[in-house]
């Protein structure tokens, strides 16, 4: 290789001490023989190797002379500041460009080039050939000859196809009269072209059709069309990259970042007001995707106050975001985002919606400061991805987003619609990544051992328990069959790691709903959804300070007419057992495995679960198993099937299944069709077992409306599902009008909405009724006020029990209610929702005041987040009650992977004061360390300290080794 090197630097200075003609000269030339000329520029050093730098001066002069000696006139001269080839080539006064980049990894040597027409940015011709870096001189003469019938000569043979020879600096043709391009990559059209291919297809795998502009050819990185789509190319690292969230190495100024990053909000397609730059690396183990983000504002201005991973607050800071598309189906992907602390959190999204929130793959990201903004590096390990086999350069969906907080603007790397969501979900309208060149049996194999042990005391178990010492063991198993197939399997299952559930106030007589957030059941959870359609909301983004359509504030936020459809399946179901008391204790998981992932268009999900029995819930030893799969049709489009099983019902002899058909539709941008059929199979509830839905939704910005109905029979019996009625049917309405007023510079958005929810029994009987007309105001400042009136009515057939001292009695009742509320923008350093609401309630009234989701920020790393919320209940001839709910969070963070969290939670209508300590430290990626105290005190008896009731001490240790 040294010698190589001086040879090649010898041959480099002969040529630079004028064996070749000046560009005078070669323009004289060129005027002579009425051909057009051709610049050859230094080819880049995409690997970074300094001692490389002189390969790329060296391939142009031997191209420059090769190309001489066979006729065709070549310029020479230093190229200038400018973005393309095309206009370097036009800046030398040159017809033909020729540019290119070269890679080397350890003796391998790939170069790439590219005949450019400079007039009008069209590539006509490229090469790409591979070799070793001692066959330099002889890779050379090769991309000579392969490029050389692409160029005119000074006989008038050859040429560019349909070409003619021009003198330098001569008129161009008008378009008409030009000859169409050659059907091969190119530079932003005018307009949207059709899909092209993409590199990478092998017998296995059919090449991929691009939704986009034709992929970049090296050194260029992005094209771009008329309309803004993006097609980006990444560029692979010679090493891996050193993260430290500082953008020093060489290759962040050879390799074209992408940037002209358009508004979401709050003007849809405008150019964003703060410049973006971002690039896409990878090599044999990682993507790298990093950015350098202006920002006119100081860095006090930033919102900025969030460390932990995966906050809920991190959405209201100034954040980067990354959302991959691995399987390219533009509907489901991953997101990961960072903030300007290095705060991070990452969630799974399917079909455009239903974020998994919960999912935690291995990554790491780093973050800096410059004069002038912040900069961020990511690294993705392939193994914590999941994409199609048999491509070894891949096809992903991309898109990147800058949320700027400070300023309540959201801008991305593609044009979003304003309407219908977070642009970070629309992955039907994020750009395309090609070159990603993936290693091959990337399958991932994991092992996740846990070991804990603890105290525990338990007054109410009989015998009572008093810090009894507890310990045990288990493992988790992750094995990816495939690069889009992966198994999980767990043997004995342990749940110690679950957060106390927030508490709820409810002040109806449905079931509350509390999420699965058992580790096992995670990951890509949204496979397993049934009967989900879109959400209902035409705004661009933001949360809304409004009770939901239809509901009650009362009660925190809970809806109250209830009427969902049935979740068909719900993990919570599977090692939660209630007792004839109604209290729920966990049922020992003995062990069972999952598969899930894609195969060509389908997405297949399948779970089976062995859980043993528990004497003291009466819970004999069962198993739940779970089969779903779904198809991709049209664009965004899906339809699919659904089977449960519980070897034991709990409702009568036998076991109990549930079948069922879904599907989604998408129409347009914003005009959507949902549905399902489902039944059960329960011995001795036979006939009327059956549940059915069907919803049409339009999301626009400005109009919105929706339509629903639901049936759910009185035999309809999904017993590793959810349900909070029974035998019924439903009809849903609402529609809203949100204006975005130009002549009122305060306020973004109006709106004005109105809904029906009109139930019935299955006997015809009206259930309930709740009418609601409300509207909204959001201000520039992202502070938002709410008001709404709502006139219900609720039929009891059976009385229910709202507190201790409080009891509705059966029958039909009417009553009317108004709500307000102001939510303040994540910006103030005290942030959250204050609301009011008073009218009827049944037979008499409530008043209900409550601050949620509440946070005061005293560092970026200390928070506090207060939450209450009062209801004070007055029904004549039966009682009054005030039902208060408080909570008390605060929260430590130490780094991203590391917090203290201490949660206080009071409940009046169970009398309980909990407590929850909380130690976590992720010390490697996927592996962690939990200390967690929990307690649960009695506080009914007035006078008496609060009755200490359970009490728990528990340490955890995961290790996880990835293979």
């Amino acid at each position: 290789m040294a010698r190589l090197e001086s040879i090649g630097r010898a041959v480099l200075i002969l040529f630079l001490a004028g064996s070749a003609p000046s560009a005078a000269a070669a323009q004289e030339a060129g005027a002579a023989d009425d051909n057009g000329a051709v610049a050859i520029l230094p080819f880049a050093n995409i690997s970074g190797i300094a001692t490389d730098d002189w390969f790329g001066a060296g391939i142009a002069e031997s191209l420059a002379a090769s190309l001489q000696g066979a006729g065709v006139t070549i310029v020479h001269g230093e190229r200038p500041a400018a973005t393309t080839d095309a206009e370097a080539g036009r800046a030398l006064g040159a017809t033909w460009v020729i540019g290119g980049s070269y890679q080397r990894q350890g003796e391998r040597l790939r170069i790439t080039a590219r005949v450019v027409e400079t007039a009008g940015g069209t590539v006509v011709r490229t090469s790409i050939l591979d070799g070793a870096t001692a066959e330099l001189f002889a890779l050379q003469d090769r991309l000579a000859a392969d490029l050389r019938p692409s160029l005119p000569d000074a006989r008038g043979g050859g040429g560019a196809p349909g070409a003619a020879a021009r003198r330098p600096g001569r008129p161009e043709p008008p378009a008409a009269a030009r000859p169409p391009a050659a059907p091969a990559r190119a530079e932003p059209a005018a307009a949207p072209p059709a899909p092209s291919l993409a590199a990478g297809g092998s017998a296995m795998a059919p090449r991929v059709l691009i939704d986009g502009p034709p992929a970049p050819v090296a050194p260029a990185t992005v094209t771009r069309d008329a309309v803004g789509r993006v097609t980006m190319r990444a560029t692979r690292l010679p090493q891996p990259l050193r993260l430290d969230g500082v953008l020093d190495e060489g290759f962040y100024e050879v390799v074209p970042p992408v940037d002209g990053f358009l508004q979401q909000m709050p003007l849809e397609g405008a150019p964003a007001t703060e410049r973006t730059q971002a690039w896409v690396f990878f090599d044999d183990e990682n993507v790298y995707i990093s950015a350098r983000l202006w920002d006119s504002a100081p860095e006090s201005r930033w919102v900025a106050n969030e460390m932990l991973r995966d906050s809920f607050q991190l959405v209201m800071n100034e954040y980067f975001g990354i959302a991959l598309d691995t399987f390219y189906d533009r509907r489901n992907g991953l997101n990961f985002m960072i903030n300007p602390l290095g705060g991070f959190g990452d969630y799974q999204i399917t079909d455009e919606s239903n974020p998994n929130i919960d999912w935690n793959p291995i990554w790491d990201s780093a973050t800096g400061r410059f004069d002038g903004g912040w900069t961020l590096e990511t690294q993705i390990p392939f193994k914590s991805l999941r994409f199609r086999p048999g491509l070894d350069e891949q096809v992903w969906g991309l898109q990147l987003t800058r949320n700027i907080r400070w300023k309540n603007e959201v801008a991305h790397m593609t044009p979003v619609p304003i309407s219908g969501g977070p642009g970070d979900f629309r992955l039907s309208a994020a750009g395309t990544l090609t070159g990603v060149e993936v290693p091959r049996g990337n399958r991932t194999f994991e092992i996740k051992p846990y070991a804990i042990g603890g105290l525990a005391t338990d007054v109410n178990a009989v015998p009572a328990i008093v810090n009894d010492g507890t310990g045990d063991a288990g493992i988790d198993v992750k094995f990816g069959l495939t690069e889009n197939l992966t198994a999980d399997f767990t043997y004995n299952t342990d749940f110690a790691q679950v957060e106390v559930d927030q508490q709820q106030v409810n002040l109806t007589r449905f079931s509350l709903f509390f999420p699965e957030k058992r580790d096992f059941f995670l990951e890509s959870r949204g496979i397993f959804d049934f009967g989900v359609g879109a959400n209902f909301g035409g705004g661009g983004g933001g949360f809304s300070a409004a009770r939901p359509t239809g509901g009650s504030a009362a009660g925190g936020g809970a809806f109250f007419g209830g009427g969902d459809a049935p979740t068909i399946f719900f993990s919570r179901r599977i090692g939660l057992e209630a007792n004839e008391d109604g209290l729920t204790r966990t049922v020992p998981i003995l062990g069972g495995g999952r598969l899930t992932g894609r195969i060509g268009p389908f997405s297949i999900g399948a779970l089976t679960i062995q859980t043993d029995s528990q004497q003291d819930v009466g819970a004999l030893a069962t198993n739940f198993s779970v089969f779903r799969v779904s198809r991709d049709v049209l664009r965004r489009s899906r339809v699919g099937a659904i089977l449960t099983r519980r070897s034991v019902s709990t409702r009568g002899p036998g076991s109990n299944e549930v079948y069922g058909v879904d599907g989604q539709f998408a129409f347009y941008d914003n005009l959507y069709v949902n549905g399902y059929y489902s039944r059960s199979r329960t011995l001795g509830l036979e006939g009327d077992d059956d549940s059915y839905q069907g919803v049409l939704t339009y999301n626009g910005d400005l109009y919105a409306f929706q339509v629903d109905h639901l049936h759910v029979g009185d035999n309809f019996n999904p017993e590793i599902g959810f349900m909070r009625r029974w035998n019924f049917r439903r009809t849903f309405t609402t529609a809203q009008y949100a204006p975005r007023p130009r002549g009122i510079e305060a306020v973004r958005q109006f709106t004005f909405g109105a809904s029906l929810d009109y139930v019935e029994t299955g006997g015809g009987a009206v259930e309930t009724r709740i009418a609601q007309a409300r509207f909204e105001t959001e201000f520039e400042s992202a502070d938002r006020v709410a008001f709404d009136v709502q006139r219900s009515y609720e039929l009891l057939e059976r009385s229910f029990q709202l507190a201790p001292e409080v009891t509705i009695p059966i029958g039909g009742y009417d009553f009317q209610d108004f709500y307000a509320a102001f939510q303040m923008g994540p910006q103030r350093r005290l942030a959250g929702t204050f609301s009011v609401q008073h009218g009827g309630f049944f037979n008499g009234t409530i008043t209900a005041v409550g601050f949620q989701r509440g946070r005061l920020e005293l560092t970026p790393q200390f928070s506090l987040e207060p939450g209450i919320s009062i209801n004070r209940i007055e029904l004549p001839m039966i009682g009054e009650a005030t039902i208060p709910l408080v909570t008390s969070r605060v929260t430590y963070t130490l780094t991203p992977r590391m917090f203290f969290g201490g949660l206080i939670q009071y409940n009046s209508s169970n009398s309980s004061l909990g407590t929850n300590l909380r130690l976590r430290w992720e010390y490697q990626p996927g592996s962690e360390l939990f200390v967690v105290y929990n307690d649960t005190r009695d506080t009914s008896i007035r006078g008496r300290a609060p009755f200490l009731e359970n009490r728990a001490f528990i340490v955890k240790l995961t290790r996880l080794f990835r293979f």
